[in-house]
């Protein structure tokens, strides 16, 4: 069986990385689940954008969680470094504007990655309330994501969401602590996986990250994996396309 392909911020071949046109490319293409990342502004408001700082991806300077929101909706978040100009203009979203394009698209899924510099910054609870809030709309078709598992739990107990633990360590060591926090989703950078060993199963899937390619992505779900995060999510989807035999 192919495993699904998860969009890692989107299009992000074609498109500026954690951008309403990276998500809505992804989606409308066929790739119902798109991961990004969540940070929250000095006055509390969550934009999507991987880093705390704005220098990578943008056309600005400064750290997200210093910055009033009416200051970060003007900041051009086209991805300067990899595009130049192809995506000037192409703004820092608002968790809200995602939002209101997963409403006009029924079948998008998306996992929503609650950032360390955030929860750290912020707090837990401040974080996933906020974050809850906005995703009120479309809630029953997101999944709260996190390295920090407390801030994962906690949107469970605030909202019933179903929550990923997105692990740092080895997975095997690890795994006293998923059999009690019971996931539905497990996710894991794909040089983490324990060489020549079965992944530990459990009640969650396995969501494994940095995947490029299909015969990597077809060796990966042969060890039970479920879901493929790949930054290149049609060119992979294509190639899973073409490796599955025709039927008799």
């Amino acid at each position: 069986m192919l495993p699904q392909i998860v969009a890692h911020r989107g299009d992000t071949e074609h498109f500026p990385e954690n951008s309403l046109p990276a998500f809505e490319a992804a989606w409308r293409r066929g790739i119902a689940h798109v991961e990004f990342d969540v940070q929250l502004s000095a006055d509390g408001v969550p934009f999507v954008i991987h880093d705390a700082s704005l220098d990578r991806t943008t056309r600005a300077t400064g750290d997200v969680r210093l910055l009033m929101s009416g200051r970060l909706d003007g900041v051009d978040a086209s991805e300067p470094a990899r595009f130049g100009l192809a995506h000037a203009g192409t703004a820092l979203p608002r968790l809200a504007a995602v939002v209101e394009l997963m409403a006009g698209l029924p079948e998008a899924r998306a996992f929503v990655e609650v950032k360390r510099a955030s929860l750290v910054h912020h707090g837990r609870a401040h974080c996933i309330e906020r974050i809850l809030a906005v995703l009120a709309p479309v809630l029953e078709r997101c999944i709260v994501i996190s390295f920090d598992a407390d801030a994962a739990r906690l949107a469970r107990t605030l909202a019933g969401v179903p929550i990923g633990w997105v692990l740092d360590g080895d997975p095997v060591q690890l795994r006293s602590l998923l059999e009690l926090m019971r996931p539905e989703f497990v996710f894991c950078d794909h040089r983490r996986l324990p060489a020549g060993r079965p992944l530990p199963t459990g009640s969650w899937a396995w969501v494994v990250y940095e995947v490029t390619d299909a015969p990597h992505a077809l060796e990966l779900a042969g060890r039970g994996v479920a879901m493929v995060e790949s930054m290149t999510p049609l060119r992979l989807a294509g190639e899973l396309a073409s490796s599955e035999p025709l039927p008799a």
